[in-house]
């Protein structure tokens, strides 16, 4: 009883907890839209239901039972989020024509740290939980059936025990601990790595100045520099997507030279740097939103660009603003 006889309203001791059970939610939906209905239908479901909760297991771990049935559900018949890479080989850096627009529910899609990540205190869990985050990681959880899924996030993640598993989902320890060596060797064969960002970091602060120089002036030889050679470039909604310098390049200096005169404005998504980019208003005069970009670094150049060209729902979430000047 001793968490609810704190004296706390529901509502309160509830919202305690919206931070990380978002960032679980997202974890199993690939979407922080999706994570916070999940959340929200989590909150409701215990707001009735807290008389009869009476404090017989913990806040925390009867939460964390709701919302993986709230997320169960979702996923029951949903189709499983993607990224372009999922889709077939890159395309050609002198392509005209990006392929149609996808609906929204198709991809795997960014969150502001915010939403997805409470805080701490703890370095070591900082770290941790950005790379639980990553877009990579995001999108490889999304190749898992929803159960494993939980069972990987539960014990990997957020490190609880194989009882404590079991008994979230009414089955047996052998059942979670076979659940989880499934899961693990399904994200064996994808890749994850990367470096983990640090925003205090003197190299990597310099290697993102070095990009926002190098994109805001359109000099796409400085630009070139600072990629790996085997870097991705993708662009959801949109289908198409390139690997390499050359196609890259090319891609940039043709079909996406639109580009050219940009601005960036820096955020954080997904546990990595990122930017609202801001091209040259039709009218003649400011700046319009034209994506939000994600970067993955590696090694001290950067290995993956993801620009997210929904900015009429992220930009708001990441806190962007309309328009620039």
């Amino acid at each position: 009883m001793s968490e609810v006889a704190t004296g706390a309203s529901v509502e309160s001791q509830l919202e305690a907890y919206r931070s990380e059970l978002t960032g679980y939610c997202y974890r199993m939906l690939g979407s922080v839209f999706e994570a916070e209905d999940a959340v929200q239908d989590t909150f409701v479901r215990a707001w009735r239901g807290f008389d009869r909760f009476e404090g017989r297991a913990a806040l925390r771990t009867w939460l964390y039972r709701i919302a993986t049935n709230v997320c169960l559900t979702m996923l029951t018949g949903a189709q499983r989020r993607i990224v372009p890479m999922d889709l077939g080989p890159a395309g050609s850096g002198r392509a005209t024509d990006p392929g149609e627009p996808r609906p929204d529910e198709v991809w795997v899609g960014p969150a502001p740290d915010g939403r997805v990540l409470p805080e701490h205190s703890d370095p070591a869990d900082v770290v941790t939980a950005r790379e639980s985050v990553r877009l990579a990681f995001v999108a490889a959880l999304q190749h898992l059936p929803p159960r494993q899924r939980a069972v990987l996030i539960l014990r990997e993640v957020l490190a609880w025990s194989a009882q404590e598993v079991a008994e979230l989902l009414d089955t047996s320890t052998a059942s979670v601990n076979s659940a989880l060596q499934r899961a693990r060797a399904t994200l064996a064969v994808a890749d994850t790595t990367a470096d983990v960002y640090q925003p205090m970091d003197d190299e990597q602060k310099a290697l993102l100045a070095r990009y926002v120089r190098a994109f805001e002036a359109y000099d796409l030889e400085a630009l070139t520099t600072l990629l790996h050679e085997d870097v991705t470039l993708s662009m959801p909604p949109v289908p198409l997507w390139l690997r390499g310098h050359g196609d890259i390049r090319a891609w940039m200096a043709g079909t996406g030279s639109g580009c050219r005169g940009s601005r960036l404005v820096p955020v954080v998504a997904n546990g990595m740097p990122a930017f609202g980019q801001y091209r040259p208003g039709r009218t003649g005069s400011g700046h319009d939103p034209w994506a939000l970009i994600v970067l993955e670094l590696s090694a001290g150049r950067i290995c993956g660009i993801t620009s997210f060209l929904d900015t009429a729902r992220l930009f708001p979430i990441f806190g962007l603003p309309a328009r620039l000047g």
